[in-house]
């Protein structure tokens, strides 16, 4: 293996180092106002890195470069496949920053949502039901004044805590 080789894989290892460091450190490496969308961050240099040396070594090996011409053409082979890869991976990771998701569900969401129950439920004790909240079936302890029995349809009337409500039965709705 050629030495010029050699220091494209080292680069380009060490663009993939960059990256796991940006993934367990989060936004500690940004070299940018972050909040601005600054000019370098950490993924931008891990795909450019990454990008440079690797395409630069796959150049160097194809090209049999021996000579210093050859080996800066293998560079400029990485440079052509690091520019786009940096600008790509800017767009990507300022379009997943900026994604806009739907609020976090909170106790008072539950108040008012129907659900099921699968553990009966007695006076003075818990039993559990199943709601949906966002789009997720969650299962919560629930307590009512009158006995409700297995599969009944109810309705939240009051969020105890996160994880615990107080019900009524409704009518089951086919």
């Amino acid at each position: 293996m050629d030495t010029g080789t050699l220091v494209f894989l080292v680069i380009g290892g060490l663009g993939v180092a960059v990256l796991a460091i940006g993934l367990l450190g989060g936004e500690l490496l940004h070299l940018g106002n972050v909040g601005a969308d600054g000019p370098v961050s950490v993924e931008v240099v891990a795909g450019f890195a990454g990008a440079f040396g690797f395409a630069g070594a796959i150049a160097n090996e194809l090209l049999g470069a021996g000579s210093t011409g050859l080996t800066v053409a293998a560079a400029a082979i990485g440079v052509a496949a690091a520019v786009p890869t940096g600008w790509l991976t800017a767009r990507l990771s300022r379009a997943a920053r900026d994604m806009p998701t739907d609020a976090t569900p909170t106790r008072n969401d539950l108040v008012g949502t129907l659900g099921v129950v699968i553990t009966p439920i007695h006076p003075g004790g818990y039993g559990e039901i199943r709601v949906r909240l966002g789009g997720q079936p969650v299962k919560l302890s629930a307590r009512a004044d009158r006995t409700i029995p297995l599969g009944a349809q109810v309705f939240v009337v009051e969020a105890v805590s996160d994880t615990s409500v107080v019900v009524e039965q409704t009518a089951t709705i086919q």
